[in-house]
């Protein structure tokens, strides 16, 4: 499999053209499909870029959107995925999309697992559009190396789509896509910025084990678009 470098000058260059292309990949999907999906991550780095996507002319309505990964908090926690999204993606002209959440009433994650599950059959698979972020432990969406979950998480054996995973490095209990759930999509990027990022993803570039650097699984079985500016 292979990583395909797409540098920028600045993040406001990286999220234009990002923009354009991830629009252009969803247009392909919903002539060809009659709808088009749409797997995204959350944190800092997405915020700008999704602004830019909420104000591109695109029949939105035609558009599912859902995460890769999320915060087992409320959806109005400042620390939700989901708010992010909200408040950020689903506004303007992508106001019209159709988001599916992840948290549920659920108290525990690991109950929920099974209506996440039930709720991704409204989501058009193989994704168009996965956009993964990474952490400076080479965590992507919330398969943390520190987790006791990493191994089912990265199992592609296993038949899982969802996995509740209890980071001991960061808070909250989370729900996140498995890896053989990543890997059906369509078109993969990975979305970065800053130099130690790109420290990071050269360190997991070098190979070894993946469930140190769980980015390393993704990398090793699928082709990803690396968009990463300064």
């Amino acid at each position: 499999m292979s990583l395909s470098e797409n540098n920028f000058q600045s993040t406001d260059e990286l999220n234009s053209t990002f923009a354009e292309r991830i629009v252009n990949i969803l247009q392909a999907g919903i002539s060809e499909n009659g709808r088009a999906s749409l797997v995204v991550s959350g944190g800092r780095t997405p915020k700008a870029l999704f602004n830019s996507l909420s104000n591109v002319d695109l029949d939105w309505s035609k558009v599912d959107i859902s995460l890769a990964d999320e915060r087992w908090v409320g959806v109005d926690d400042d620390a939700s995925n989901e708010k992010m999204v909200r408040r950020e993606l689903l506004q303007n002209k992508a106001a019209a999309a159709n988001f599916i959440g992840l948290k549920t009433a659920h108290a525990d994650a690991k109950e929920a697992v099974d209506t996440c599950t039930a709720n991704l059959a409204n989501l058009h698979t193989p994704f168009d559009v996965l956009i993964l972020g990474m952490g400076e432990d080479g965590h992507t969406a919330s398969l943390f190396p520190c987790s006791e979950q990493i191994h089912q998480g990265l199992d592609q054996g296993a038949r899982r789509t969802y996995i509740a995973v209890q980071p001991t490095t960061a808070p909250n209990q989370r729900m996140s896509l498995t890896l053989p759930a990543l890997l059906n999509s369509k078109h993969i990027f990975l979305h970065l910025t800053g130099a130690g990022k790109k420290q990071v993803l050269d360190e997991a570039l070098k190979g070894g084990d993946e469930h140190v650097m769980p980015i390393r699984a993704v990398l090793n079985n699928a082709d990803v678009e690396l968009m990463w500016a300064p």
